[in-house]
């Protein structure tokens, strides 16, 4: 497992623009961490390194926000309002585990009895943002699948 210190927001977008510029088509990034841990301020960087231009907010009232106008359309889920597998089922969601894109599921812990399941993705990484202190954080990163 990889990790990476930021000593900042801005650190932490910075790691997500290096993985959206990296980003191929079908990945799926499962993100796990704490209420104001970063989880969309690196879905930020990731969508700049996309090429996405367009505000990133998180979705937590509507599930999903998708973007478009970089090389790869971005569909960043939030699962905090969703509890169990069927809930997440019965959203609709499963087809983002092979996106025409990129998909970002945060609070991807909630996927399926606390795992995603992995098996249903193409590319999958599993990330997990810790808070350190105020603005330091450890992000965590495994790669899964082709």
């Amino acid at each position: 497992m990889a990790c990476f210190l930021s000593l900042s927001p801005a650190e932490t977008e910075s790691l997500g623009e290096r993985w959206g510029r990296a980003a191929q088509r079908g990945l799926v990034i499962g993100l796990s961490g704490d209420l104001g841990a970063g989880k969309t301020q690196f879905v930020k960087g990731l969508a700049r390194g996309l090429g996405i231009t367009a505000r990133v907010h998180s979705p937590t009232f509507t599930l999903v926000n998708e973007y478009s106008g970089g090389r790869l359309r971005l569909f960043h889920l939030d699962l905090y309002r969703l509890e169990t597998r069927e809930q997440i089922i019965g959203a609709g969601l499963e087809e983002y585990l092979q996106p025409d894109g990129v998909a970002v599921i945060e609070w991807a812990e909630r996927w399926a009895d606390s795992r995603l399941q992995i098996a249903d993705c193409g590319m999958f990484r599993r990330a997990v943002i810790e808070i350190l202190g105020e603005t330091e954080r450890r992000i965590s990163y495994e790669d899964f699948g082709a």
